[in-house]
């Protein structure tokens, strides 16, 4: 008998944990190549993982609903009888950490492991990622540098290890969970400790999905963005009839990107570095009932208002839908935050690192302003920007956001 246990995969949003949603199969079931066995929740998406190999699942080692971090034992399949073949000839194999201890006993035999292999048409991890903390905000990092996938970037910090300290064993000299524990002396996997909380009597609910993902990414913002936020207000009092607000709000920030490009990409902390882009790629938070999720919309600054409207409609339903692809929320360069479409006027938005700045929109009034000979009443939208003080400036945040009004305070 010769079996392979397959490894929870990397789905390509740098995350170090997965939720298992729902077993598409059953101990002794047949499977076939690039067949769904699986579905499992990441930061704010549900995907299909596809089986990798043809052949019979022997063990089934997560139950539904078990949070599991990335590359740890997902399932066995015995493969004798037929070709073990890859799925696909793009996948590649990701650097398998050794597994928790609940995880299954080590395979013997004829039996083999599966380094966590991404196969079918689910998006590969081998990149390096350059933020170690946020799901699905992953950058390729430059020539030179520490490889390292988030989650052993974590583990670096937990044991204090620096990354230039380990010795690389992994494919494309990729720094790996074991090489991080050899540099700090110890074999033994890493635990993550919890914070010790004391709850009051009553049921506590664990966070999953969205939630999850959210407490994950502000718990980063707080400790590595130095955050700061300047408020102002657009007059649209002489719009003409008929305009979309946030397609009106996708542009202006288009204009201030163009107008102060410092505060549009990505910067990097731990080395001290910003990459700024020139595309615009804008994620709008919207509000669903597991929480945030976070779409991007691609190139704003070349579409029309038309287009933009598309775009938002369509990720608008995918989002209500859930069926947003992991693809569609990461690498976006900057984010719109319309919360007064809800409540509220102004208000501190996160900068979510990698990222430089947030734009929160809030809620429309009526205000009474000062005009030559006497005083009028104009709507005017609130404006909240917050950037991050560590690689902005406050004279470049503040022309940025005089672009922004210049450009809501036209007439079309």
């Amino acid at each position: 008998m010769t079996v392979k246990t397959f490894n929870l995969p990397d789905l390509g949003e740098g995350l170090p944990e997965a939720e298992i949603v729902s077993w598409l199969v059953a101990e002794g079931d047949m499977v076939k190549v690039d067949q769904p066995m699986l579905s499992v929740e990441t930061a704010k998406a549900v995907v299909e993982v596809p089986a990798p190999y043809s052949g019979r699942i022997t063990r089934i080692h997560a139950p539904d609903g078990t949070i599991l971090p990335t590359h740890s034992p997902l399932v066995d399949i015995d493969t004798s009888g037929g070709v073990a073949t890859a799925a696909t000839p793009a996948a590649k194999a990701a650097p398998a950490a050794p597994a928790a201890p609940a995880a299954a006993e080590a395979p013997t035999g004829d039996e083999r492991q599966d380094s966590g292999t991404v196969v079918g048409k689910m998006m590969t991890s081998d990149e390096v990622l350059e933020d170690a903390d946020i799901a699905g905000r992953g950058r390729r990092r430059t020539a030179g540098r520490a490889k390292a996938a988030p989650a052993v970037r974590a583990l670096a910090k937990r044991l204090g290890v620096a990354l230039e300290n380990c010795r690389p064993t992994g494919r494309h000299d990729r720094i790996v969970p074991d090489d991080v524990r050899a540099a700090a002396g110890s074999a033994a996997p890493a635990v993550r400790q919890a914070p010790k909380i004391k709850l009051p009597p009553g049921k506590p609910e664990q966070l999953r999905g969205p939630r999850r993902a959210m407490a994950q990414a502000m718990s980063a913002a707080r400790d590595h963005v130095s955050q700061c936020t300047i408020f102002d207000d657009a007059d649209i009092h002489y719009w003409a009839h008929g305009q979309d607000i946030t397609a009106r709000l996708l542009r202006a920030i288009a204009a201030g990107c163009r107008a102060e490009p410092a505060l549009n990409g990505f910067f990097d902390g731990e080395n001290m570095s910003r990459q700024l882009e020139t595309r615009v790629d804008i994620a709008i938070a919207v509000d669903t009932p597991d929480g945030l999720i976070v779409p991007v919309i691609r190139d704003v600054g070349q579409k029309s208002p038309q287009e933009l409207r598309e775009d938002l409609n369509a990720i608008k339903k995918a989002t209500r839908d859930r069926s947003v692809k992991p693809e569609d929320m990461r690498d976006f360069t900057f984010t719109l935050s319309n919360f007064g479409m809800m409540a509220g006027r102004y208000a501190t938005p996160v900068v979510v690192p990698p990222t430089i700045a947030i734009l929160g929109a809030g809620g429309l009034r009526h205000d009474v302003v000062p005009v030559m000979g006497g005083i009028e009443t104009h709507r005017r939208i609130p404006l909240s920007l917050t950037f991050d003080h560590r690689c902005a400036t406050g004279g470049e945040a503040c022309r940025f956001l005089a672009a922004v009004i210049d450009d809501l305070q036209r007439h079309s």
